[in-house]
């Protein structure tokens, strides 16, 4: 009976063995661990349905950039757009220039009330004064003669100058200015009387040149005033300053 129990027991351990073989050679054959330097690769690999959502997918089947996303971006209220953005809603450019006042009705005669007078004392020539009355009204304007001065509580008003005299009335536009050269005193100091004055008031002559029309003008003078003597004179209107500088 020993022999007989020592007998199946071999057998037994014998079948254990080839079975367990069996075992052994199914798993290397099942691909379970002959492909693991592959699987890196493999795992990382995006799978076409999920490398691009349909719904982001450009149509020609080309990769989506984070450009295309962005463009799609509201753009901040009070940012500057992009240079090559197109324009939108852009307002017409085609405003008007500022124009001069338009002159209507017939020229009148230049004074205080329809035109502004600056006085400005010169460099060049050398105690000199430059007037310039500007019109502004809406008419043409007649500059007649020459600016009756007063400097001061003067009682006379200074000589005019009578080669200065042009060849026709000064006319002034709207917006246009005049011109009168005003030599305040002699530049050797030759002159008499010699004082220094703070105020000063330019009447204009009507179409006689006897006589004083219309309201005064009265520009202002530097702080310190001017000096003058009785060398003072002035020059007739004119056109141009570069005439009014002549003298």
């Amino acid at each position: 009976m020993s022999a007989i129990r020592t007998s199946r027991t071999r057998l037994a351990r014998a079948a254990a063995i080839v079975v367990l073989s069996a075992l052994s050679l199914t798993a290397c054959n099942d691909g379970a661990g002959v492909n693991d330097e592959g699987s890196v690769g493999s795992s990382t690999a995006a799978s076409p349905s999920e490398s691009v959502p349909a719904s982001e997918a450009p149509a020609d089947g080309s990769p989506a950039s984070s450009s295309s996303s962005s463009a799609a971006q509201p753009v901040p209220a009070g940012s500057k757009p992009a240079a090559n953005a197109p324009a939108t809603n852009a307002p017409a450019t085609n405003a008007p220039a500022t124009k001069p006042p338009v002159s209507s009705g017939k020229p009148v005669t230049c004074e205080g009330s329809n035109t502004k007078t600056v006085a400005a004392p010169l460099n060049r020539p050398v105690n000199h004064m430059l007037l310039t009355v500007t019109n502004t009204g809406s008419k043409p304007c007649y500059l007649y003669t020459y600016p009756a001065l007063r400097f001061g509580e003067a009682q006379a008003v200074p000589p005019v100058l009578k080669d200065s005299q042009p060849q026709a009335v000064v006319t002034l536009g709207p917006g246009e200015s005049g011109y009168a050269s005003v030599n305040l005193s002699a530049a050797d100091g030759s002159g008499s009387h010699g004082r220094t004055e703070k105020s000063l008031t330019v009447y204009f002559h009507g179409p006689s040149g006897n006589e004083s029309v219309g309201a005064g003008a009265h520009p202002s003078l530097p702080a310190t005033g001017v000096y003058i003597d009785d060398s003072l004179n002035v020059t007739y209107w004119q056109q141009s300053m570069d005439d009014a500088l002549t003298w």
